[in-house]
């Protein structure tokens, strides 16, 4: 690479980042007013800590319960099985399958979810799932009528299994570097986890028996696949009970489980991932209009990854949210109309919820731009945003890319020379 182009490509990254930190300086008041309404939601941090605990030498739990589903919906076997009566390798393996129901982003694959005060106070839902966890899972009815709202609401194909499991963590205290595993203290936080696993049979293959130097015919089973769904009751928030709150886990970031979630805990479900990154580029081109331009798209694009990036450089431990306010900065610094930019906030309102927050991971590329006509497909580095312009030439409408470098077309290196036509 030449020194100007070094050079070029230094200026950039400085320009950008004085950009975001200006940002951030316009839009600290509601930037922080968001993380203030998130401090009962659970972090990165609460959720690997309790991931930790899925371990044979770390786990409290003593017992699975749970039930076969087939693809009728049916409830065909139901099982409670002592983890200590399993091998050694058994029990592991369902002890990760269970782990699996903290994994992912958070904001993406787990959601927190939040119980009104009137519901912790008396509701069903609450009583239900509190009387799963106060019981250590032998509360017979209430395990019963668990499976019966699971199955009758769940929208998977084929067969399934609903695991519970209860588990007695005592919380130690944190040192300003790690956890002191030597001091236990004041905090015993009991939890339960449901884990909603799909289970398919396997492919029947040749196999090849080693120890008896022959072939073979691998016989078709059953196996557990991982979590597709599930959730943890309560939360973990300030490494404590927090029987506001729950998390609930969707492999599938397009699917939000409605009826589900509805049903468990009769709280709307909250939208998914990708719902979202669709409905915000739909408010953006709707409400703005005419004044929607390339220029308008990459701006947003380029403060939200901005925000991302220090986000992840400062390692805050609260997960980064934004509101409508913190888009309308941008829209407002681009120079969109005032009406437009009200319109914006309007349909926002309508779409998200008034005052909503969301994380911006699930609304923008943070590793490229994508530009699409009916014919053509464009993926520019998110970093490099400048190399892509739009223009009228002729009367007939153009995407400029400015190629100084290599350019290949299937694979092989073209030369663009003066008073070439490509």
């Amino acid at each position: 690479m030449c020194i100007a182009s070094i050079f070029n490509a230094v200026q950039r990254k400085k320009n950008r980042c004085l950009g975001v930190l200006t940002f951030f300086k316009q839009g600290l008041i509601s930037i922080a007013s968001n993380r203030q309404n998130r401090e009962d939601a659970m972090n990165e941090k609460e959720i690997s800590e309790l991931r930790r605990r899925f371990k044979p030498d770390k786990s409290g739990i003593t017992h699975i319960r749970g039930c076969c589903v087939n693809e009728k919906q049916e409830i065909v076997s139901q099982f409670d099985q002592s983890l200590g009566m399993m091998s050694q390798e058994e029990g592991e393996m369902i002890l990760a399958t269970l782990r699996r129901t903290l994994s992912g982003g958070l904001g993406k694959n787990l959601t927190d979810i939040e119980f009104s005060t009137q519901q912790v106070a008396d509701s069903p839902e609450h009583r239900l799932l509190s009387a799963l966890r106060d019981s250590a899972l032998q509360d017979e009815e209430a395990v019963q009528a668990f499976f019966q709202t699971a199955v009758r609401t769940l929208d998977l194909e084929g067969n399934y299994l609903i695991l519970l499991v209860r588990d007695v963590y005592d919380v130690p205290r944190r040192s300003a570097s790690a956890l002191d595993g030597d001091d236990a203290g004041d905090q015993v936080y009991t939890y339960l986890l449901c884990s909603v696993c799909p289970v398919k049979l396997t492919r029947p293959a040749l196999s090849f028996r080693a120890h008896e130097n022959q072939f073979g015919h691998l016989k078709v089973d059953w196996m557990v696949s991982p979590p597709e769904l599930g959730f943890l009751f309560p939360a973990f928030n300030s490494r404590a009970a927090d029987l506001y709150g729950a998390l609930f886990y969707s492999r599938d970031t397009a699917q939000s489980h409605r009826e589900f979630v509805d049903a468990v805990f009769h709280v709307p479900a909250p939208m998914p991932p990708a719902e979202q990154k669709e409905t915000f580029q739909s408010i953006l081109a709707d409400s703005l209009g005419e004044e929607c331009s390339l220029q308008v798209v990459q701006s947003v694009q380029d403060q939200l990854c901005g925000l991302i990036q220090v986000h992840k450089e400062l390692k805050e431990e609260a997960p980064l949210v934004i509101s409508k306010d913190t888009v309308r900065q941008v829209l407002d610094a681009c120079g969109v109309s005032g009406d437009r930019a009200d319109g914006f906030e309007a349909r926002y309102d309508a779409e998200f919820g008034q005052d909503a927050s969301l994380s911006p991971k699930n609304l923008v590329d943070t590793k490229q731009t994508e530009l699409r006509t009916p014919d053509v497909v464009i993926h520019v580095n998110s970093e490099r945003g400048e190399l892509v312009t739009t223009r009228i030439i002729d009367g007939a409408k153009y995407i400029l890319i400015r190629a100084d470098e290599a350019v290949q077309v299937n694979g092989v290196d073209i030369h663009i020379t003066p008073g070439s036509d490509s």
